[in-house]
């Protein structure tokens, strides 16, 4: 998936420090029953480009898919798929979306290599980030209810589990893996609780190995979010980082991140007060405005387009020569 299209900062995060093979690897064994976890030769496990959700609900997933042989069949094949939810209720049918997201992987495996391979098995992970615990079964025939007890009906019924990592349910202090794996899910955990300032992200033991590129996209998160950080607390962070280049780094791109937001604030500014002006003029001119046209005007964002019907409003003879001039 292309950068420019990832709809939310959280998905830029979590892809900047997930698609490194070694940090998803870091975080996928320890989090993998140990049995399956043995089995994938690890150091082996590869990125596939590529995704495999749903248009509709790209605004709070996003997923990752890698491969990597069986340590015990090297000619056998191993799929890991990371689908990371940042949305604030759970889904109690997951399960089911999942089963989707897995068919399309083996649709694109038969697409790409025929009958050639057999199909791979597929780990599905999901990471949830949210404040509260969900409480759901991992295991798919559960969506059967009580339909899936009696055992003459098991071998009608398809099954599999999931590993379900609940960031709400782990400590900072608890979090395992690479530097910047750890970084990524210490800022994850924070964020739905409102502690993106707190010590646990800004732990310089741990940003003295966390890497610059990583921790440029920490800060435009900051930056990208709706709610607005404490600007004055922010800065004090970032003078108390020990690592000099995360430092300079940080100061460099927040003074770029604050111009290119005054700029874009300046810019607002002016289009709302051309748009203003325009509805001023005509108000003066020919009494109160239809809230069809003035939702018009106000839904306007070209300057020029602006700036000329500013002046249709002060010459034109009536309101419906106005209009034609829309």
């Amino acid at each position: 998936m292309a950068d420019e299209d990832l709809h939310q900062p959280h998905d830029k995060l979590f892809k900047e420090g997930f698609s490194d093979p070694a940090n998803a690897a870091a975080l996928l064994r320890q989090h993998l029953p140990a049995e399956v976890a043995a089995l994938i030769q690890w150091d082996q496990l590869q990125l596939i480009p590529g995704s495999f959700l749903d248009d509709d609900l790209r605004h709070s997933h996003t997923d990752l898919l890698f491969s990597a042989p069986l340590a015990a069949n090297p000619e056998s094949s191993a799929c890991v798929h990371l689908l990371f939810e940042h949305q604030s209720t759970c889904d109690p049918f997951i399960a089911l979306r999942l089963l989707r997201y897995m068919v399309r992987i083996w649709e694109e495996w038969i697409r790409l290599y025929g009958n050639s391979k057999p199909l791979p098995v597929i780990f599905p992970v999901v990471l949830a980030q949210d404040r509260r615990i969900w409480k759901l079964s991992t295991q798919f025939s559960a969506l059967f209810g009580n339909a899936a007890s009696p055992d003459y009906l098991r071998p009608f019924l398809p099954d599999f589990a999931f590993r379900l990592i609940q960031l709400a349910a782990i400590p900072f202090d608890a979090i395992r893996g690479t530097p910047d794996g750890i970084f990524v899910l210490r800022v994850l955990n924070a964020e739905p609780i409102g502690r993106l300032l707190g010590n646990a992200v800004w732990d310089n033991n741990l940003l003295a190995n966390v890497s610059r590129r990583l921790f440029d996209r920490f800060i435009s998160f900051l930056f990208a979010r709706t709610d607005p950080i404490d600007r004055p607390h922010f800065i004090r962070k970032i003078h108390r980082v020990r690592n000099p280049a995360l430092r300079t780094s940080a100061m460099t791109l927040a003074q770029q991140l604050r111009h290119e937001g005054r700029i874009e604030g300046r810019e607002d500014g002016r289009m709302e007060e051309r748009r203003q002006s325009v509805l001023e003029a005509l108000d003066l001119r020919f009494g109160p405005i239809p809230d069809g046209l003035r939702d018009s005007i106000e839904a306007i964002a070209d300057p020029e387009k602006l700036r000329a019907l500013l002046r249709s409003a002060i010459v034109s003879a009536s309101l419906e020569a106005f209009v034609a001039s829309l």
